[in-house]
């Protein structure tokens, strides 16, 4: 399964957000779907893009097109008063299994993390068993796991936690990371590899990343292509690439079955696969 991918466009009849940082060509659903058929994937996960805002209408579309294929998480405004029981229920309906809070460019290390927000808009999910997915550098959070400790719900961190591979498997703010993925409150996605360190295929400074979260938590893990792979200024492998990639990484045929099948279909809602 494809965990972490983007639809973006047609840009005509799903305009992007005035405020976004970046324009990205039109990624269609059926462009993301020749690529599942090329790389032999059945099901994926639509992550709302930040070019979109909280305009989910380009992935929900997606989700309605294909109910038994595809999963999606959304963003929503991020005043959880503001939202209505009936628009969540309509998310859920249409597949959405978790929102996402993009803190990146938004990170204020003097003000710290937007916690109380942040549990705000986790207590609305949580009747619906959602998950709340993390696009943060943790690195930058050395308390991490102390802040997230009580969190209402399951956490979900996107590129490894996008630490930077100079930091290493020592920095503080990932071993918060590790420590949440030990006690089972977060999952990590194990994308981008490219996005966190300087090299290029095969990102061997991203691989003492991959093995320490498969030796803390094996049962918590998830892989994604990152499709469409936007705002990459570097060398960019293709996907098929990137899927043998995670082959040489995960050499234990049960254990990569965990990462591809089992796993996301806990964490996405979907009915176990028999292969």
């Amino acid at each position: 399964m494809d965990c972490h991918a983007h639809v973006c466009g047609p840009a005509s009849q799903y305009p992007y957000a005035q405020e976004r940082i970046y324009t990205p060509p039109d990624a269609t659903l059926e462009s993301y779907q020749d690529l599942l058929k090329m790389l032999g994937i059945d099901r994926a996960v639509l992550v709302q893009p930040s070019v979109y805002g909280t305009d989910n209408r380009a992935m929900l579309a997606a989700l309605k097109s294909y109910p038994q294929q595809l999963r999606g998480v959304a963003v929503i405004p991020n005043n959880p008063q503001a939202i209505t029981d009936a628009y969540l229920e309509e998310l859920h309906s249409a597949g959405v299994r978790g929102i996402r809070c993009n803190i990146v460019d938004v990170a204020d290390q003097s003000a710290g993390l937007p916690i109380q927000t942040l549990k705000d808009m986790a207590n609305r999910i949580k009747p619906f068993g959602w998950h709340l997915e993390l696009l943060m550098h943790v690195n930058e959070y050395p308390d991490l796991a102390k802040v997230f400790e009580n969190f209402p719900v399951d956490l979900v961190f996107g590129h490894f936690g996008y630490s930077h591979a100079k930091h290493g498997v020592k920095d503080e703010g990932f071993l918060g990371l590790l420590e949440l993925l030990k006690n089972e409150q977060a999952w990590v996605k194990m994308t981008g590899p490219y996005r966190i360190c300087d090299g290029d295929l095969p990102y061997l400074d991203m691989r003492p990343f991959n093995d320490a979260v498969i030796k803390v938590n094996p049962l918590r893990l998830v892989w994604g292509t990152d499709w469409p792979h936007v705002m990459v200024k570097k060398q960019m492998p293709h996907d098929a690439d990137l899927c043998d990639l995670l082959g040489s990484w995960v050499v234990d045929e049960i254990l990569r079955k965990s990462i591809l099948v089992d796993n996301p279909c806990i964490l996405y809602d979907f009915a176990a696969l028999n292969s």
